[in-house]
Protein backbone atom coordinates (compact mmCIF):
# COMPACT_ATOMS: atom_id res chain seq x y z
CA UNK A 1 0.00 0.00 0.00
CA UNK A 2 1.54 3.28 -0.73
CA UNK A 3 2.52 5.41 1.90
CA UNK A 4 -0.26 7.62 3.53
CA UNK A 5 -3.43 5.96 2.12
CA UNK A 6 -6.31 5.88 4.01
CA UNK A 7 -7.42 2.97 6.33
CA UNK A 8 -10.82 2.47 6.99
CA UNK A 9 -11.54 2.00 10.56
CA UNK A 10 -14.83 1.08 12.68
CA UNK A 11 -13.33 4.05 14.88
CA UNK A 12 -12.99 6.79 12.36
CA UNK A 13 -13.67 6.04 8.48
CA UNK A 14 -16.05 3.68 8.54
CA UNK A 15 -18.65 6.78 7.75
CA UNK A 16 -18.69 9.94 5.54
CA UNK A 17 -18.91 11.72 8.88
CA UNK A 18 -16.34 9.49 10.48
CA UNK A 19 -14.06 10.04 7.57
CA UNK A 20 -14.77 14.29 8.37
CA UNK A 21 -13.79 14.11 11.93
CA UNK A 22 -10.69 12.21 11.11
CA UNK A 23 -9.63 14.55 8.76
CA UNK A 24 -10.18 17.60 11.16
CA UNK A 25 -8.13 15.65 13.62
CA UNK A 26 -5.22 15.85 11.32
CA UNK A 27 -5.70 19.25 10.53
CA UNK A 28 -5.68 20.02 14.45
CA UNK A 29 -2.17 17.71 14.72
CA UNK A 30 -0.71 19.41 11.77
CA UNK A 31 -1.50 23.03 13.27
CA UNK A 32 -0.91 22.02 17.12
CA UNK A 33 -3.74 23.54 18.13
CA UNK A 34 -3.30 22.94 21.65
CA UNK A 35 -0.11 25.45 21.17
CA UNK A 36 -2.49 28.51 20.99
CA UNK A 37 -2.33 28.26 24.86
CA UNK A 38 0.93 29.76 24.54
CA UNK A 39 0.21 32.90 22.39
CA UNK A 40 -3.43 33.48 22.54
CA UNK A 41 -3.64 34.34 26.45
CA UNK A 42 -0.99 37.12 25.73
CA UNK A 43 -2.84 38.41 22.96
CA UNK A 44 -6.12 38.59 25.44
CA UNK A 45 -3.53 40.62 28.00
CA UNK A 46 -3.06 43.03 25.19
CA UNK A 47 -6.63 43.84 24.84
CA UNK A 48 -7.20 43.73 28.46
CA UNK A 49 -4.63 46.36 29.11
CA UNK A 50 -5.79 48.45 26.14
CA UNK A 51 -9.43 48.20 27.00
CA UNK A 52 -8.75 48.98 30.99
CA UNK A 53 -10.56 46.18 31.63
CA UNK A 54 -13.06 43.40 29.08
CA UNK A 55 -13.14 45.12 25.58
CA UNK A 56 -16.49 45.08 23.89
CA UNK A 57 -17.74 41.79 22.61
CA UNK A 58 -17.21 42.54 18.81
CA UNK A 59 -13.49 43.27 19.54
CA UNK A 60 -13.21 40.04 21.59
CA UNK A 61 -14.58 37.68 18.97
CA UNK A 62 -12.74 39.39 15.92
CA UNK A 63 -9.98 39.55 18.12
CA UNK A 64 -10.66 35.25 18.82
CA UNK A 65 -10.79 34.89 14.88
CA UNK A 66 -7.64 37.02 13.84
CA UNK A 67 -5.64 35.33 16.34
CA UNK A 68 -6.38 31.32 15.59
CA UNK A 69 -6.40 32.54 12.07
CA UNK A 70 -2.97 33.60 12.62
CA UNK A 71 -1.79 30.92 14.08
CA UNK A 72 -3.35 28.27 11.89
CA UNK A 73 -1.28 30.66 8.67
CA UNK A 74 1.86 30.35 10.79
CA UNK A 75 1.51 26.38 11.72
CA UNK A 76 0.11 25.16 8.21
CA UNK A 77 2.94 27.50 6.09
CA UNK A 78 5.66 25.70 8.71
CA UNK A 79 5.13 22.07 7.74
CA UNK A 80 4.21 22.72 4.32
CA UNK A 81 7.84 24.86 3.73
CA UNK A 82 9.49 22.06 6.42
CA UNK A 83 7.82 18.87 4.82
CA UNK A 84 11.40 17.65 3.36
CA UNK A 85 12.76 18.64 6.58
CA UNK A 86 10.24 17.03 9.11
CA UNK A 87 10.56 14.12 7.02
CA UNK A 88 14.52 13.46 7.14
CA UNK A 89 14.19 14.08 11.06
CA UNK A 90 13.30 10.70 12.94
CA UNK A 91 11.30 12.94 15.62
CA UNK A 92 9.09 14.55 13.03
CA UNK A 93 8.77 12.22 10.35
CA UNK A 94 5.85 10.31 11.55
CA UNK A 95 3.83 13.86 11.64
CA UNK A 96 0.52 13.82 9.09
CA UNK A 97 2.52 15.71 6.37
CA UNK A 98 5.63 13.16 6.10
CA UNK A 99 3.56 10.10 6.20
CA UNK A 100 1.18 11.68 3.71
CA UNK A 101 -2.09 11.52 5.62
CA UNK A 102 -2.67 14.86 5.13
CA UNK A 103 -1.54 16.18 1.51
CA UNK A 104 0.43 19.05 0.51
CA UNK A 105 -2.41 21.08 -1.24
CA UNK A 106 -4.43 20.21 1.77
CA UNK A 107 -2.01 22.59 3.93
CA UNK A 108 -1.70 24.91 1.23
CA UNK A 109 -5.23 25.28 0.88
CA UNK A 110 -5.38 25.53 5.13
CA UNK A 111 -2.66 28.05 5.01
CA UNK A 112 -4.23 30.27 2.23
CA UNK A 113 -7.82 30.17 3.84
CA UNK A 114 -5.99 31.09 7.28
CA UNK A 115 -4.93 34.18 5.11
CA UNK A 116 -7.98 35.04 3.86
CA UNK A 117 -9.72 34.86 7.34
CA UNK A 118 -7.03 36.42 9.16
CA UNK A 119 -7.47 39.67 6.89
CA UNK A 120 -11.06 39.74 7.05
CA UNK A 121 -10.92 39.28 10.72
CA UNK A 122 -8.52 42.51 10.84
CA UNK A 123 -10.73 44.37 8.10
CA UNK A 124 -13.29 44.06 11.27
CA UNK A 125 -11.43 45.56 13.86
CA UNK A 126 -9.63 49.29 12.71
CA UNK A 127 -8.15 50.53 10.08
CA UNK A 128 -4.17 50.16 11.64
CA UNK A 129 -5.24 46.27 12.28
CA UNK A 130 -6.04 46.00 8.29
CA UNK A 131 -2.92 47.90 7.52
CA UNK A 132 -0.28 45.65 9.81
CA UNK A 133 -1.82 42.31 8.97
CA UNK A 134 -0.36 41.58 5.81
CA UNK A 135 2.97 42.79 7.94
CA UNK A 136 2.51 40.55 10.23
CA UNK A 137 1.38 37.45 7.83
CA UNK A 138 4.49 37.55 6.04
CA UNK A 139 6.34 37.41 10.21
CA UNK A 140 4.56 34.11 10.78
CA UNK A 141 5.46 32.94 7.42
CA UNK A 142 8.81 34.37 7.05
CA UNK A 143 10.43 33.08 10.47
CA UNK A 144 10.57 29.48 8.78
CA UNK A 145 13.50 30.11 7.02
CA UNK A 146 15.69 31.93 9.02
CA UNK A 147 17.19 28.75 11.14
CA UNK A 148 18.84 27.79 7.78
CA UNK A 149 20.77 31.07 8.06
CA UNK A 150 21.18 32.21 11.60
CA UNK A 151 20.85 30.70 15.01
CA UNK A 152 19.39 34.19 16.06
CA UNK A 153 16.12 32.12 14.35
CA UNK A 154 14.87 31.71 18.47
CA UNK A 155 15.04 35.33 18.42
CA UNK A 156 12.70 35.71 15.18
CA UNK A 157 10.27 33.54 16.07
CA UNK A 158 9.69 34.88 19.55
CA UNK A 159 9.01 38.30 17.55
CA UNK A 160 6.82 36.63 15.24
CA UNK A 161 4.30 35.22 18.38
CA UNK A 162 5.19 38.91 19.99
CA UNK A 163 2.65 39.85 16.91
CA UNK A 164 -0.22 38.78 18.92
CA UNK A 165 0.10 40.69 22.43
CA UNK A 166 0.66 43.83 20.57
CA UNK A 167 -2.25 42.92 18.16
CA UNK A 168 -4.78 42.48 20.88
CA UNK A 169 -3.47 45.84 21.96
CA UNK A 170 -4.09 47.95 18.29
CA UNK A 171 -7.27 45.72 17.97
CA UNK A 172 -8.74 47.62 20.79
CA UNK A 173 -6.88 51.05 20.46
CA UNK A 174 -5.99 51.10 16.95
CA UNK A 175 -2.64 52.71 17.80
CA UNK A 176 0.94 52.01 18.81
CA UNK A 177 2.14 52.70 22.30
CA UNK A 178 5.38 51.64 24.54
CA UNK A 179 3.54 49.80 26.50
CA UNK A 180 2.68 47.20 23.65
CA UNK A 181 6.36 47.02 22.91
CA UNK A 182 7.33 46.32 25.96
CA UNK A 183 5.09 43.74 26.18
CA UNK A 184 6.06 42.13 23.00
CA UNK A 185 9.29 42.49 23.97
CA UNK A 186 8.09 40.15 27.05
CA UNK A 187 6.75 37.45 24.91
CA UNK A 188 9.39 37.08 22.38
CA UNK A 189 12.37 36.83 25.22
CA UNK A 190 9.78 33.98 27.30
CA UNK A 191 8.65 32.31 23.53
CA UNK A 192 12.31 32.44 21.91
CA UNK A 193 13.88 31.16 25.26
CA UNK A 194 11.85 27.92 25.61
CA UNK A 195 12.22 27.68 21.64
CA UNK A 196 15.89 27.22 22.50
CA UNK A 197 15.25 25.18 25.17
CA UNK A 198 12.72 22.83 22.93
CA UNK A 199 16.05 23.19 19.96
CA UNK A 200 17.82 21.32 22.45
CA UNK A 201 16.70 17.87 21.11
CA UNK A 202 17.43 18.55 17.52
CA UNK A 203 21.00 18.99 17.72
CA UNK A 204 22.72 16.45 15.78
CA UNK A 205 20.29 16.61 13.13
CA UNK A 206 20.77 20.51 12.80
CA UNK A 207 24.38 19.64 12.20
CA UNK A 208 23.59 17.19 9.67
CA UNK A 209 20.67 18.81 8.28
CA UNK A 210 22.62 22.67 8.16
CA UNK A 211 19.99 24.11 10.15
CA UNK A 212 21.22 26.82 12.81
CA UNK A 213 20.34 26.88 16.65
CA UNK A 214 21.24 28.29 19.77
CA UNK A 215 21.98 24.64 20.74
CA UNK A 216 23.98 23.87 17.66
CA UNK A 217 26.20 26.99 18.05
CA UNK A 218 26.41 26.91 21.42
CA UNK A 219 25.76 23.39 22.73
CA UNK A 220 23.39 21.82 24.74
CA UNK A 221 24.59 23.72 28.27
CA UNK A 222 25.27 26.83 26.52
CA UNK A 223 21.99 26.55 25.51
CA UNK A 224 20.46 26.33 28.51
CA UNK A 225 22.09 29.54 29.50
CA UNK A 226 21.10 31.23 26.98
CA UNK A 227 17.61 30.37 28.09
CA UNK A 228 17.96 31.02 31.25
CA UNK A 229 18.96 34.55 30.55
CA UNK A 230 15.97 35.16 27.87
CA UNK A 231 13.50 33.92 30.83
CA UNK A 232 15.19 36.68 33.24
CA UNK A 233 14.98 38.91 30.77
CA UNK A 234 11.11 38.11 29.71
CA UNK A 235 10.21 38.28 33.42
CA UNK A 236 11.96 41.54 34.12
CA UNK A 237 10.06 43.16 31.36
CA UNK A 238 6.74 41.72 32.55
CA UNK A 239 7.37 43.16 36.04
CA UNK A 240 8.21 46.85 34.39
CA UNK A 241 4.77 46.47 32.34
CA UNK A 242 3.57 46.74 35.68
CA UNK A 243 5.14 48.83 37.57
CA UNK A 244 4.30 51.30 34.51
CA UNK A 245 0.88 51.11 34.04
CA UNK A 246 0.21 50.73 37.95
CA UNK A 247 -1.86 47.45 37.77
CA UNK A 248 -3.18 45.94 40.85
CA UNK A 249 -1.93 43.52 43.05
CA UNK A 250 -3.47 40.47 41.40
CA UNK A 251 -0.83 40.72 38.42
CA UNK A 252 2.10 40.78 40.66
CA UNK A 253 0.81 37.53 42.10
CA UNK A 254 0.44 35.85 39.04
CA UNK A 255 3.69 37.33 38.05
CA UNK A 256 5.62 35.51 40.98
CA UNK A 257 3.70 32.58 40.24
CA UNK A 258 4.81 32.35 37.01
CA UNK A 259 8.64 33.26 37.82
CA UNK A 260 8.45 30.29 39.80
CA UNK A 261 7.29 27.95 37.11
CA UNK A 262 9.85 29.52 34.90
CA UNK A 263 12.65 28.63 37.77
CA UNK A 264 11.07 25.15 37.82
CA UNK A 265 10.99 24.66 33.98
CA UNK A 266 14.83 25.09 33.99
CA UNK A 267 15.16 22.65 37.20
CA UNK A 268 13.89 20.11 34.72
CA UNK A 269 16.02 19.99 31.92
CA UNK A 270 19.80 19.28 32.31
CA UNK A 271 22.50 19.21 29.90
CA UNK A 272 22.75 15.51 30.25
CA UNK A 273 19.36 14.76 30.78
CA UNK A 274 16.42 15.87 28.84
CA UNK A 275 14.26 13.48 28.89
CA UNK A 276 11.43 15.71 31.10
CA UNK A 277 11.73 18.30 27.78
CA UNK A 278 8.36 18.13 26.94
CA UNK A 279 7.43 18.97 30.52
CA UNK A 280 8.83 21.66 30.61
CA UNK A 281 7.95 23.04 27.02
CA UNK A 282 4.26 22.23 27.01
CA UNK A 283 3.00 22.04 30.59
CA UNK A 284 5.00 24.87 32.41
CA UNK A 285 4.84 27.37 29.41
CA UNK A 286 1.05 26.64 29.41
CA UNK A 287 0.57 27.42 33.06
CA UNK A 288 2.62 30.49 32.57
CA UNK A 289 0.46 31.95 29.76
CA UNK A 290 -2.71 30.95 31.83
CA UNK A 291 -1.68 32.33 35.50
CA UNK A 292 -0.51 35.70 33.58
CA UNK A 293 -4.25 36.34 31.61
CA UNK A 294 -5.76 35.50 34.94
CA UNK A 295 -3.80 37.62 36.86
CA UNK A 296 -4.04 40.75 34.36
CA UNK A 297 -7.84 40.08 33.94
CA UNK A 298 -7.77 40.11 37.98
CA UNK A 299 -6.13 43.29 38.28
CA UNK A 300 -8.55 45.24 35.76
CA UNK A 301 -11.16 44.70 38.86
CA UNK A 302 -9.01 44.81 42.11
Amino acid sequence: MRRGAYIASPGNAATPHGRVLHKLQLFFEVVKFEHTVFAMPFAYIGMLLAAGGLPTWRQFLWITVAMVAARTLAMSANRLLQRREDAANPRTARRAVPTGRVRVWEVAALALGSLAVFLAAAAQLNRLALYLAPVAAVAVVGYSYVKYWSWLTHFVLGWADAIAPAGGWIAVRGSVSGEPVLLAFAVATWIGGFDVLYACQDVEFDKRYGVHSIPRRFGIAGALWWARGMHAAAAVALLALALWMGLAWPYYFGWAVSAALLVYEHRLVKPHDLSRLDTAFFNVNGYVAIVMFLATLGAMYA
